[in-house]
């Protein structure tokens, strides 16, 4: 009997055995028939269909499919994926520590991470990657050169590389375990004002804060610390409620969870005195700060802990366990929704009727008030609130893609040749009015696809006006089209700033990794300084913990 095939009757067998036994301990009748109907179809499939089938793909395609119309966030994670699903939870993986691009037939190196093989190695951003184990890398994709650059920690991988400046180089680099880290940046941004980027809630994050905050107690007073957890979309729970035991009480109810089963209805508490527990903290959200990251930021709104700016975060609440399913695969499954210190769910998309097709957001008629420790008015609905909110920046489309396509890393590369040498002052560098216009030339002759707003409109309106027959404003749109400068040299100019922005952090990441963009950005972050001013003037601050109530939405 094929292998394959043995494996799917024995996966099928151990599915429908743990169905029938589901049926006899619950008397679920309709569960131990639909598990004997799947044996017994993809049996038939597996021996009868007319052409062959691979077992493998029809198992993994009725996993998919059976939690296709649950959320977003109940997955089928097959064996070849779990390294992948170890590297979002964990953080680490065996490898040199590098992120890669494709750019032709090639595979660049696209960034080494700071300290670790690759970057230690002496590779570069732009390095062009041409042999891997003396094997040539020509044509290969970024998912066959990455999985020749992975491997176990303490192996060996040979890999040749020609530089910007057209030498070659080869070099043996040992596989460590790379962590990337949660915490890419912490400092200061005034007097006694420090900052922490926190990226994601992976294993090990409590002990990086930690660290982190102790560090920049040692180099100075430390009277105010702002917490940015913008585009965090969150991890583990359990780092979260460590984090959150640095600033409240021991014994602090920081979040419950609840759900359908009896495990699944918890009550977590902070388990240790806190660190900090008189640190004034200002916390930075944004749209994209979610699950682990809206608790830490709404449990420390509810205790009245910490003031938040920025706008109205994600609204994920809801909980995922995995379970194991037997050959190395996993599902991860939501099981519970989370409830912060104020009683109130965050969760933004109710999916209780999505098998029927049925997913909407809260009404507002349903959004209902809740109250921190001290009084002060907050509410459900989806998402967090901020104290003090504030408007989004938005990149235009035309620079992110730009980005998206590459041309600001290959304009990057360009630059480094003429300009190898690494800047005196990566906090204040900037492209010259010389380099922007060197931009434009390499820029002539690069297909952008890009429509503006403007003209996608116009289209639309004329395609209108023809569909009804209405001649001549056809004919005055074309003539405003015809006027309307929207080709890529226009919206170079139009949209300098953001370009200019991109291409001075890609020259500071090439030199000071990412902590020297972070590091960049700052004194022109509006929030961040936003932020500072507030730690600055502890009167507004506790006025805003102890009077102030947040917008319903």
């Amino acid at each position: 009997m094929n292998r394959k095939y043995r494996y799917l009757l024995t996966a099928a067998a151990a599915l429908a055995a743990a169905g029938l036994l589901t049926y006899g301990s619950r008397n679920d009748f309709g569960l131990g028939r639909n598990m004997e109907i799947a044996v017994n179809m993809m049996r038939e499939l597996s021996v009868g269909y007319v052409d062959p089938v691979d077992p493998d793909k029809l198992m993994l395609g009725a996993a998919q499919g059976m939690v296709r119309d649950l959320d977003p966030y109940t997955e089928f994670i097959p064996a070849d994926e779990m390294p992948d699903f170890e590297l979002m939870t964990t953080g680490k993986y065996g490898g040199v520590g590098s992120l890669i691009r494709k750019k032709g037939e090639w595979v660049i190196i696209a960034q080494p991470y700071k300290d670790s093989p690759a970057d230690r190695a002496g590779l570069r951003i732009g390095d062009r990657i041409l042999a891997i184990d003396g094997k040539e890398a020509k044509g290969f994709t970024t998912e066959q050169v990455s999985a020749a650059l992975k491997g176990d920690p303490g192996t060996k991988v040979k890999v040749t590389v020609e530089h910007l400046d057209g030498s070659h180089r080869t070099v043996t680099l040992t596989r460590e375990r790379i962590a990337i880290p949660s915490i890419p940046y912490a400092g200061r941004v005034a007097d006694s004002i420090g900052y922490l980027r926190h990226s994601d809630f992976t294993e090990g994050s409590y002990e990086e804060m930690r660290a982190a905050i102790e560090r920049l107690r040692q180099e100075g007073p430390l009277k105010g610390l702002i917490l940015d957890y913008r585009s965090n979309g969150g991890g583990i729970l359990q780092e979260a409620v460590k984090i959150l035991s640095m600033f409240v009480p021991k014994g602090t109810e920081v979040v419950s969870t609840k759900g359908r089963t009896d495990q699944s209805k918890q009550t977590y508490r902070t388990a240790s005195e806190p660190a900090f527990p008189d640190l004034p903290l200002v916390v930075l959200i944004n749209g994209s700060t979610a699950s682990a990251a809206e608790i830490v930021a709404g449990a420390l709104q509810d205790l009245d802990r910490a003031v938040l700016i920025g706008q109205r975060s994600f609204g994920k609440g809801l909980v995922q366990s995995t379970r194991p399913l037997g050959y190395n695969a996993m599902l991860k499954l939501t099981t519970a929704k989370y409830y912060i210190p104020s009683g109130r769910c965050i969760q933004a998309i109710d999916y209780s009727h999505s098998q029927d097709g049925a997913v909407s957001a809260v009404p507002d008629s349903l959004i209902g008030e809740f109250a921190t420790r001290g009084g002060r008015k907050v509410y459900d609905g989806g998402g967090i609130m901020p104290d003090l909110p504030t408007e989004p920046e938005y990149i235009s489309r035309f620079a992110a893609t730009l980005y998206a396509l590459g041309f600001i890393d290959d304009f990057g590369d360009e630059y480094m040749r003429r300009h190898p040498e690494k800047p005196a002052d990566l906090t204040a560098f900037a492209i010259s009015d010389a380099d922007y216009a060197d931009f434009r030339a390499f820029m002539e002759d690069k297909h952008v696809p890009y429509e503006s707003d403007s003209r996608r409109t116009l289209r639309q309106l004329r395609e209108a006006a023809r569909a009804d027959r209405f001649d001549e404003i056809e004919r005055q749109i074309a003539t405003i089209e015809e006027n309307l400068h929207d080709d890529t040299q226009a919206n170079i100019e139009t949209y300098r700033k953001e370009i200019e922005r991109s291409i001075n952090n890609d020259i500071v990441l090439r030199h000071g990794y990412a902590q020297g963009v972070i590091a960049r950005s700052l004194p022109d972050d509006k929030e961040v300084q936003q932020a500072a001013a507030l730690l600055q003037d502890p009167q507004e601050y506790r006025r805003i913990l102890t009077e102030q109530d947040t917008r319903r939405k």
